[in-house]
């Protein structure tokens, strides 16, 4: 029975009746009638362009998200990488002190603890702060008393980074001290220049109690591209450290390099339990506990925001399977008539949804993974194409763009992506089942 060639046009019923004597032949070759039906409708080439354009825009949008999802949160692991690397090439991994601030038996300790599993390096330090004067410029700093061998295994960064001198032209007894770039050239310093340090401890005199001076020779520079340690860190040797704050034998305490970063609580949580006490232990997630908490509060915010491309793509998905549902309420009551029961109904549009987000989801993976992997080629390229730069190295931190790709982030975000694409079908193939043949074919 044929109600209008609009109907029949397609030759829906054939196609039906041809796939359900297949199924019934041949079950383990053939695909399910809703599932070839819901096939079917996303291949059709459509009489309503309009229905395929929203098609189309869905399919665009889920893979923009994706592709920006995964790209994005890339690079962020990848600053976060590079800031942490930086941290970490000046800051300690673990630092031992002193209850009231001082460790005396010093070397004993550092026997024991570099003979504890984890730890690569240890190295003493003396801290203290300090004016450092040239001049009419008068700048604070904090100034770190240490041994230069021992230091460059738990300081990389600095040793990787000096822009003038270096260690070997630190020594003890002849009052050198290494200064950050940006501190040398605001106190308009540079290699062989003479600085007078100010200690904070005054010394008695029959004049009354003056500031202890000492005139150091800036013996290096080094410039690690972070503020907070190319303006106010100062070096000078652990003699002259004991000397200038009068510690006699003793140092502020040891800084620990481990072998894996990641496991400074649980190293810190040990040592505690084997030291006692008489001991104060931090590592640097307690250090810097806000900065990386901000970091990954922003990262957090940056995965919200860029999932809600996702979700306004799911959205347009909604908006397509209502509109091809009211397009199809012929074929659809034809279906009913034939016998498909409502939960096939629905399931035929789910099938058409699920697909567009799977191949939005697939293809926004592909890329952003490619993406990802290649970012550091990219921002070049596009620099050098367009004649600008995007972080100059004279304002940022990091000029640069690493990534590092997470593969756990991949599989989250693609698997939140199909699984909002395939909500975003429940409301539009529920009302397709819904629909009674009686009232759709009366005006057929």
């Amino acid at each position: 029975m044929c109600f209008s060639s609009h109907i029949c046009a397609p030759n829906l019923i054939n196609d039906a009746h041809a796939a359900t004597v297949r199924a019934h032949t041949n079950s383990a070759m053939t695909l399910p009638l809703p599932f070839f039906i819901g096939l079917r409708y996303t291949r059709a080439k459509r009489r309503n362009h309009f229905i395929s354009f929203i098609t189309l825009t869905s399919m665009l949008g889920v893979t923009l998200g994706v592709w920006a999802l995964i790209t994005v949160l890339s690079i962020m692991n990848g600053f976060e990488r590079e800031l942490r690397g930086r941290i970490l090439g000046v800051a300690s991994h673990v630092t031992i002190t002193g209850a009231d601030g001082w460790l005396s038996d010093w070397r004993s300790l550092q026997d024991k603890i570099e003979n504890t599993a984890g730890v690569a390096s240890s190295a003493p330090f003396v801290l203290g702060q300090g004016m450092l004067t040239k001049g009419r410029q008068v700048h604070g700093a904090l100034i770190r008393g240490i041994l230069p061998v021992a230091e460059r295994k738990v300081a990389k960064m600095v040793a990787e980074n000096f822009t003038q001198g270096g260690w070997d032209d630190l020594r003890g007894g002849e009052y050198g001290i290494v200064l950050g770039q940006t501190l040398a050239r605001q106190l308009g310093v540079h290699l062989g220049s003479k600085v007078t340090v100010v200690a904070p401890r005054g010394q008695i005199t029959p004049a009354g109690l003056l500031p202890r001076l000492k005139r150091f020779t800036v013996r290096g520079i080094f410039k690690i591209n972070m503020h907070e340690y190319d303006s106010a860190l100062a070096f000078i040797h652990l003699q002259d450290a004991m000397k200038l704050y009068k510690s006699e034998s003793q140092v502020s305490g040891l800084r620990l390099t481990l072998d894996d970063v990641f496991q400074a609580p649980l190293l810190r949580r040990s040592l505690i339990n084997s030291l006692g006490d008489n001991f104060r232990v931090r590592d640097w997630t307690l250090e810097h506990a806000n900065f990386f908490r901000a970091l990954k509060i922003e990262k957090r915010v940056m995965f919200i925001i860029l999932f809600l491309i996702i979700a306004v793509a799911a959205f347009n998905i909604v908006s397509t399977l209502v509109m091809v549902v009211t397009d199809k309420q012929a074929d659809i009551a034809i279906l009913r008539t034939l016998g498909m029961s409502p939960g096939s109904v629905m399931a035929v549009f789910m099938v058409q949804g699920t697909v567009i987000g799977i191949i939005g989801t697939v293809l926004g993976g592909v890329t952003g993974v490619i993406t990802s992997l290649n970012v550091e080629t990219l921002v070049p390229f596009l620099e050098n194409l367009f004649s600008i730069e995007f972080f100059p190295a004279d304002v940022y931190v990091i000029s640069d763009f690493p990534a590092e790709l997470h593969w756990n982030d991949v599989v989250r975000i693609t698997l939140a992506s199909f699984i909002m694409s395939v909500t975003a079908t429940l409301y539009p193939a529920w009302r397709a089942s819904r629909t009674q043949p009686a009232e759709a074919l009366r005006y057929e």
